[in-house]
């Protein structure tokens, strides 16, 4: 088997295409997540704060010379950042519960009873036993 048919094999297999379904749809949550805490989240409690903007929360480690950029630290995206996992992990944490929640729910199920026959098969069964 050449290279790019064992390749082609594994792509188009069902989980791996499920996958990567999955990576594109959690990349543009966290796209939404993200703008979520940064533009609603984040200026209501920086306002609560005294009006600190998070995305702005640095602290100069060396001034501008010249040419060369100001280092800076920039805690505030980082709180930001931790913001944003917080939600996006209580979020899969519910996804994950209620998919659990509905999984116990059909294991709980009490197995179908199976249906009596009508009177006429199992008179007709009666039958077919005493003429043997």
């Amino acid at each position: 088997m050449s290279l790019a048919s064992e390749f082609k094999e594994f792509a188009m297999r069902g989980n791996v295409v499920d996958m990567a379904v999955g990576i594109v749809i959690g990349g543009a949550f966290g796209k939404i997540v993200s703008s979520f805490v940064a533009d609603v989240l984040m200026p209501p409690i920086g306002m609560l704060l005294g009006g600190v903007d998070f995305a702005s929360l640095a602290v100069t480690l060396k001034d501008a010379v010249g040419a060369a950029p100001a280092v800076t630290w920039n805690y505030g995206k980082f709180i930001q950042s931790i913001v944003d996992f917080v939600i996006i992990a209580f979020a899969i944490f519910m996804l994950i519960k209620a998919m659990n929640t509905v999984k116990k729910k059909e294991e709980a199920k009490p197995p179908e009873v199976q249906k009596a026959p009508p009177q006429e098969v199992l008179l007709t069964e009666i039958r077919d036993l005493l003429k043997r």
